[in-house]
């Protein structure tokens, strides 16, 4: 498995692509500013040929100094990629449909004339010394031959990678896995994977893409994007390390400060249960899991809270244990006995039952108080 992963941001460029969803250009140049700043090689910043305030965005990221590369996508279009150009990037997305259905009824065109349109402007994009990639639209449905002959002549004509895209998210990782190590058995370029999340798998097979040989993994933050979004910059970053022991050394203590801005930025309320940031992951109220967690962190955690920049709460619920209880009080500086926290606990579950919730630290002392009285 190939440890020298680049993942490719697209938050700014597919996860603007989200129905309803609209970046400021201030919030646009602020993300990317976080994303170059947790670690990301490559940020895809938009889409140039839009003109306004979509091409003064492009510009202005690609004026902030910042570490990583920036690309603006673009169809086979040379005035397309001259205006990316313009905006002072250093990589394009070429991208076209490879699949039939979309040849057909999509582009009313024809497999040579798909092949006749990426080779020209990619070729154009040589020479003007840009980083390209290739992008095939709806690789997961395209006959293969017909890829690996796409992705052939993406290589001759200077393409640096080719962009698998599981454009409507139908690929699980088994099957993406053996057409990945197809492709790079026959033609010998990088293979970024590019997945959507139409059937929960996009991080999956973005991983499985990478067991098969793909080198760059696209993502956006929270896994944003369209329809039900794409694989997560979070979830992909910290699998790589925990799951497969690649590290690329991103500051993964930022996580959440990057995915609460964009969430804010994106009108897109962060969940509780969010993979890898959402509050919940570091939330513990089973008394059993609280007990465990208390007496050593790792027997009900994957990773460490700071690592994403979370906190580890205990919350007390109908789930609830006297070791949550006494750990909880212990917070509030005062010691709970256990025979206290015996004759506390059937009061507390039962209260949060009524209320159909964990309690509020507040409402468990008033629990208390009544039950014990003022404390001193």
């Amino acid at each position: 498995m190939n440890k020298d992963i680049i993942i490719v941001d697209t938050t700014l460029r597919d996860g603007e692509q989200t129905a309803g969803v609209v970046f400021a250009n201030r919030e646009k140049v602020r993300i990317a500013r976080l994303l170059d700043e947790i670690g990301v090689q490559q940020i895809e910043a938009g889409i140039a040929v839009m003109g306004g305030d979509e091409k003064e965005a492009i510009r202005a990221i690609c004026k902030s100094g910042l570490k990583a590369s920036i690309m603006g996508w673009n169809r086979p279009v040379i005035k397309d990629i001259e205006e990316s150009i313009d905006c002072g990037v250093d990589a394009v997305a070429i991208s076209i449909s490879t699949s039939d259905i979309h040849i057909k009824h999509k582009l009313n065109t024809t497999r040579a004339k798909v092949l006749e349109q990426m080779v020209n402007a990619t070729r154009f994009a040589k020479k003007e010394g840009m980083q390209i990639s290739v992008n095939a639209e709806d690789a997961s449905r395209s006959d293969m031959d017909f890829l690996i002959e796409f992705a052939r002549a993406a290589k001759e004509a200077g393409a640096d990678r080719l962009r698998y895209c599981d454009t409507v998210g139908i690929m699980e990782p088994f099957t993406i896995y053996d057409r990945i190590k197809a492709i790079r058995d026959a033609v010998d370029l990088d293979i970024e994977m590019h997945t959507h999340n139409d059937f929960g798998m996009a991080t999956a097979n973005a991983l499985s893409g990478v067991r098969a040989g793909a080198r760059y993994i696209g993502v956006t933050v929270t896994g944003l994007g369209e329809r039900a979004g794409n694989a997560a910059l979070e979830e992909v970053v910290m699998a790589l390390k925990h799951l497969y022991d690649i590290d690329l050394n991103f500051k993964t203590e930022m996580f959440l400060e990057l995915a609460e801005y964009v969430s804010r930025a994106s009108g897109r309320k962060l969940p509780k249960w969010k993979a890898i940031i959402g509050k919940n992951m570091f939330a513990h109220e089973s008394g059993i899991h609280a007990d465990g967690v208390q007496k050593n962190p790792d027997t009900y955690e994957a990773f460490h809270p700071e690592e994403v920049g979370l906190l580890r709460q205990i919350v007390i619920g109908k789930h609830s244990g006297t070791a949550a209880l006494k750990a909880k009080f212990e917070e509030f500086g005062m010691e709970l006995s256990e025979q206290q926290a015996k004759e506390l606990l059937p009061k507390v579950r039962s209260y949060t039952v009524s209320i159909k919730r964990p309690l509020f630290d507040k409402e468990l002392m008033y629990i208390y108080e009544d039950f014990f009285g003022k404390r001193d």
